[in-house]
């Protein structure tokens, strides 16, 4: 066990003497673990200090996020890392919350999501912090920065017939997994009018999974929380 962002799982490899790897799975999903414990401050659920760092002997808490970060930025999180349709109000509610007191807990930032949002939006049966704690929480732990440079390193370092499995828990992450599988799995991209091809590019992955295979209904009864989990396979060639 290497205790390390898996960003640097290479260089990590590297320095133990591992250029190559029989295969690759990469789960981006958060501990359930973590989750289940309030004083992590992941969980909207649960009461607990606004942390929702995976590792929380270094880098900003979702703490400092919600209250150092500017409304722009706020809005702008919200709608790229959480999708919101409601970020404008949601953040304008944090912003005023803080102008009296500091947001401390989570359960401060759920007060804040249910002021920003409609009436309607709170009767619906779904949680309407949900989005808000997603977007905090990637920003908190930069889910998003390197994750294509880290597909692009583990498909350099599969040993022919090597698989990257790669299982992403929402839209954002599921995304970049596709399109770095794809890009790898093409060949010639010289314009069509060339009578010859003259990049030399050849396809280094075939893709396994032409869609991403998701829980079966029996599966999300026993584990509720892989309703959301996509697998996607691709096979170095």
């Amino acid at each position: 066990f290497i205790h390390d962002n898996f960003h640097n799982f290479k260089e990590r490899l590297t320095e133990i003497g591992i250029s190559s790897v029989n295969g690759v799975l990469a789960d981006l999903g958060v501990s359930s673990f973590q989750i289940d414990e309030a004083e992590r401050g992941f969980s909207f659920m649960k009461d607990g200090p606004l942390d929702m760092r995976m590792d929380n002997s270094s880098g900003i808490s979702a703490e400092d996020v919600v209250n150092t970060y500017s409304f722009e930025d706020l809005k702008r999180i919200l709608q790229i890392y959480g999708e919101e349709k409601f970020a404008h109000s949601i953040a304008s509610s944090i912003v005023k919350h803080r102008a009296q007191k500091p947001l401390k807990t989570t359960f401060d930032l759920v007060e804040c999501v249910k002021r920003g949002v409609p009436p309607k939006v709170l009767h619906n049966g779904k949680n309407p912090a949900a989005k808000t704690f997603q977007a905090v929480r990637i920003e908190v732990n930069g889910e998003l920065e390197g994750l294509r440079e880290t597909l692009e390193n583990a498909v350099d370092m599969l040993k022919p017939n090597g698989r990257l499995c790669v299982i992403s828990f929402h839209s954002l992450e599921d995304r970049i997994v596709k399109q770095v599988m794809s890009e790898k799995s093409k060949g010639c991209i010289c314009p069509k009018d060339l009578p010859v091809c003259v990049c030399g590019r050849t396809p280094q992955v075939k893709i396994i999974t032409k869609n991403p295979i998701c829980a079966s209904d029996e599966e999300i009864k026993n584990n509720v929380r892989s309703r959301s989990a996509k697998l996607r396979v691709a096979e170095k060639i």
